[in-house]
């Protein structure tokens, strides 16, 4: 899997001294929301307060806030955007919510549709030192339990690989990479239908206008609603 590079790590700051969970939880908002951007760009406090569940002037007191702290590049009218910093205190959140959701799955048996929420409460309180022996502990692993690219200690994450199930042409063989979703009730209704990642996937018929797909997963037929079948990213077999 290549690389996306990153800017190594360096000291984190907060405009109170330390990141609380609102700080931690308004940078990986940002994160997300840039690298779902086609341009990367700078991302709309409405988009932002959308994203977060909160009201605009609430997002554009908090950019104005950490504007100080360097983490975040606050424009009145285009947006807020990552500093270099803001991109390393994001990866940091972002790699010890990944882990825990893997420990949470791989050790204490929890499902795929319940760790979403448990990591997002556990990964503001757990330290650098627990995270580092839950990588250890779980052998280095590079994806989390959706397929989500783990971010390294030293700041590298890797290229989120994968194109929807609904853009695979039909006919075409492919394996399940992620499910790209953080809706527990989405999560579940895929896990009960027995898709895992790996599993290997062929589009046998698409209806038009956004309908269902008729698809054969590891030799089980489906239908699959569009937006069910949306969050199933998998890569083309060579």
């Amino acid at each position: 899997m290549p690389n996306a590079r990153r800017p190594k790590p360096q000291p984190t700051a907060s405009p109170t001294g330390s990141n609380t969970e609102s700080v931690e939880n308004f940078l990986k908002a940002v994160y997300t929301l840039q690298q779902a951007a086609s341009d990367g760009g700078r991302i709309s406090t409405n988009a932002l307060a959308d994203h977060l569940g909160v009201k605009a002037p609430s997002v554009t007191d908090m950019a104005r806030r950490m504007v100080e702290s360097g983490m975040i590049d606050y424009q009145r009218y285009y947006g807020v955007r990552l500093t270099t910093l803001g991109i390393t205190t994001a990866l940091t959140v972002i790699r010890r919510h990944r882990l825990i959701e893997l420990y949470l799955v791989q050790e204490l048996g929890y499902l795929l549709h319940e760790v979403h929420a448990e990591a997002e409460r556990l990964e503001h309180a757990v330290s650098d030192q627990f995270i580092t022996a839950i990588e250890h502990k779980l052998g280095f692993p590079e994806i989390d339990p959706h397929g989500d690219p783990i971010p390294s200690a030293e700041g590298y994450i890797a290229e989120a690989s994968g194109i929807p199930l609904t853009e695979l042409p039909t006919g075409a063989l492919a394996r399940v990479s992620r499910l790209n979703t953080p809706n527990a009730d989405l999560l579940k209704y895929l896990v009960s239908r027995d898709i895992k990642l790996g599993d290997p996937v062929v589009v046998h018929d698409h209806e038009p206008f956004d309908g269902p797909l008729t698809v054969s997963i590891s030799g089980q037929r489906h239908v699959l609603g569009h937006k069910a079948a949306a969050c199933i990213m998998v890569e083309a077999e060579r």
